[in-house]
């Protein structure tokens, strides 16, 4: 746990380690529910059966 410190230090550095671990959740979230919604809904999306109406 010591070596977290480093964030402390100046708020400077804590506020960007706020905003780039935000940025972190973020993008792990939305494409962790993406791949959690094509999963439960595959089969019936547009991309899944856009083959069966467009030649």
């Amino acid at each position: 746990m010591a070596n977290v410190n480093f964030l402390f230090r100046r708020s400077s550095t804590f506020v960007l380690g706020i905003f780039a671990g935000a940025a972190v959740f973020e993008i792990a979230f939305d494409e962790g529910s993406q791949f959690l919604w094509d999963s439960w809904n595959k089969g019936r999306q547009w991309k899944d059966i856009r083959s069966k109406y467009i030649q």
